[in-house]
């Protein structure tokens, strides 16, 4: 393709403005050439085709065919794949069918040989073949015993092959009398007590399945007296049933000799070329009497299989039964590549359509493209204004979110001052009448006399009721002033014994006995005693309450190390509420009891031992809250 700037003054061209700039581009189609005038050139520096590609005549009908013949054997061998699996799922469900049936007309009398054989006018037979009498009796039974089984012949032979007695004993074509050394079936059941085989029957001419099994009977010092019970089962049945259907089935044999099949021209036909010795072997058992297999073409010849008429076939197969049989499903490929040559027409009909409405929308294409270049520099220079804005408004956002942030921040502060102004109020006007109270019950519990016993109860009460409220006084002090940081060396076991005392009158008002768990050996930490104390006691008292409500218990462990560790199997916090327990005046209490300051002024004093406090909580299983102190440094502390 030629690229080349066409000369302006063969342009008609029209201003068309954008933005400020005021570009004016021409571009027309005159005799397929594409120009701009000069303005717009300047502003594009971009070389335009000298004509628009115009795919016309024989290269484009040459175009047209090379691509639907291309979609058109794509889609053919597609298709016919695809067809071709279907087909087989269904000559697959075909043989699983006719395994089945196969199976289940074999298994059905399967068994019949062994309970006639338990009969006593068979054994008799057996016994005493030459009794005309035991003999009738036997004949009558097995023709009873065909006729109510369904079984086509019953019949039994001695030890060497003859028979004595048979269910068609009254028919033309009667067994009694004929010898059957030769076949398979027999020689199978006197070696090793049951056989079976498939042949054409000597005497009906007519094809079966049979099953033997030798029967011995006792006859003292002379011996057992040996037989040989025989059921053929014809399967003409199934072969008929295939047929109607007009199904492709068969079966071979181990040999590979189809006796049963639901085409006639496959029957008795060997799958490929039989060798002499299994011909030779095959013509001794009479098997196949009357059929001559030598001559028989094989139906795999050259390895495909067609149908009557000389049309190919799709095969399947599959092995059935404990005979090596083998079973043979096929259908017509004619179908399948009917229907994938009308995929492919289709595919090649569609394949030009587009193709050419390709072609069009190219050609279409081209033009639209130079329009659509004249509003690039436009549209950059919206988008650059519009990423600017974006980031200002951002900005903006972001500045606001900071300012309602610290204004939030400002508020909370205000309100934590306001608090702390109203504690210490509160601290200065009631620790002194308090005190006077406590003093003033003492006082009065000393004055009673011995036999007084309900006045002593009650001073009492009330004196642990004023030492509560000394006790919220204190800890609204302590939240609302930085009392002197004091640190020493302490043993973490005496602060916990301590601790564990003050808190005994409310563990035992609640019915609770914490386990203690401690080391034998000191457990240094680097904290003041009387504000650690004061940690210990706010979580054994938060523990107490809430093993209280659950029925629980209290566990206070040491170690390793300066952790102290205080569990509860108490009701447990919910996940969405663990990061508020730090909150001042947040508590989970029920009916209004406490004031929520204990876990924040614990954190707090805590984190000024430069340690941490965390907590773990299951809902239903209770709440563990571990203090961790830094680990102190002996060597430093021996200097100093």
């Amino acid at each position: 393709m030629t690229w080349a700037a066409p000369p302006a003054r063969r342009c008609g061209w029209r201003p068309a403005p954008v933005a400020e700039a005021q570009l004016f581009v021409a571009v027309e189609r005159e005799n397929g050439s594409l120009c701009m005038n000069d303005s717009a050139r300047s502003q594009f520096p971009f070389r335009l085709p000298a004509r628009v590609p115009d795919m016309t005549g024989l290269r484009a009908l040459a175009v047209l065919a090379a691509v639907g013949l291309a979609a058109a054997l794509l889609v053919y061998a597609t298709a016919e794949r695809l067809l071709l699996t279907d087909l087989d799922g269904q000559l697959d469900r075909s043989l699983i069918l006719s395994a089945r049936a196969v199976d289940t007309e074999i298994e059905r009398l399967r068994s019949l040989p062994d309970v006639a054989a338990e009969d006593a006018r068979i054994r008799a037979a057996v016994a005493a073949p030459d009794d005309p009498k035991i003999i009738d009796t036997a004949n009558r039974y097995l023709e009873a015993v065909a006729r109510h089984t369904g079984a086509d012949q019953l019949y039994l032979m001695d030890a060497s092959g003859l028979t004595i007695a048979s269910s068609n004993w009254a028919s033309p074509e009667s067994f009694v009398g004929q010898r059957y050394d030769f076949r398979p079936y027999y020689k199978q059941a006197l070696t090793g007590g049951r056989g079976a085989y498939y042949g054409i029957g000597a005497t009906t001419r007519r094809a079966g399945y049979f099953q033997s099994l030798r029967i011995a009977v006792p006859q003292g010092a002379a011996g057992d007296a040996t037989g040989v019970l025989v059921v053929k089962i014809e399967l003409q049945a199934l072969q008929d049933t295939w047929r109607s259907a007009e199904l492709a089935t068969a079966v071979a044999d181990r040999d590979g000799v189809i006796f049963l099949s639901g085409v006639d021209g496959w029957l008795y036909r060997p799958l490929t070329p039989l060798s002499p010795a299994t011909i030779a072997t095959l013509s001794a058992a009479r098997t196949y009497d009357g059929v001559d297999l030598g001559q028989a073409e094989p139906l795999l010849a050259g390895g495909a299989i067609a149908d009557g008429n000389g049309a190919p076939m799709r095969l399947r197969q599959s092995a059935i039964g404990p005979d090596g049989w083998v079973l043979l499903a096929a259908a017509p490929l004619a179908p399948v590549r009917a229907s994938a040559r009308l995929w492919a027409i289709a595919a090649a009909l569609v394949a030009a359509l587009l193709t050419g409405m390709l072609k069009i929308w190219h050609q279409r294409h081209e033009l639209v493209q130079l329009r659509l270049r004249q509003s690039a520099m436009l549209e950059a220079l919206v988008a650059e204004r519009t990423t600017d804005l974006a980031r200002e408004v951002e900005a903006r956002k972001r500045t606001e979110n900071d300012l309602r942030a610290a204004q939030e921040g400002l508020i909370q502060s205000e309100k934590m001052a306001a608090l702390g102004r109203m504690s210490t109020a509160i601290v200065h006007e009631i620790s002194q009448p308090l005190a006077a109270m406590e003093a003033t019950l003492a006082a009065a519990g000393l004055t009673l006399t011995e036999h007084d016993t309900r006045t002593g109860p009650r001073i009492e009460t009330a004196r642990s009721l004023v030492r509560r409220m000394q006790r919220t006084v204190r800890n609204l002090k302590s939240f609302a002033r930085r009392a002197p940081l004091t640190m020493e060396v302490i043993d973490l076991r005496r602060v916990v014994s301590g601790a564990v005392e003050i808190a005994a009158p409310r563990a035992r008002a609640l019915g609770i006995v914490p386990e203690i768990v401690t080391p034998d050996a000191p457990v240094p930490a680097r904290a003041g005693p009387v504000r650690m104390e004061q940690v210990c006691v706010n979580l054994l008292l938060n523990a107490f309450d809430a093993a209280a409500e659950a029925g629980g218990k209290v566990q206070v462990r040491l170690g390793p190390g300066p952790v102290l560790t205080v569990a509860d199997t108490g009701p447990g916090i919910p996940e969405d509420r663990l990061a508020q327990v730090w909150e001042p005046f947040f508590s989970t209490k029920t009916g209004g009891e406490g004031l929520g300051l204990g876990l924040s002024i614990s954190r707090a004093i805590v984190e000024e031992f430069g340690g941490r406090v965390d907590i773990r909580s299951t809902p239903g299983h209770g709440t563990e809250v571990i203090v961790t102190l830094p680990p102190v440094d002996e060597g430093r502390e021996a200097a100093e």
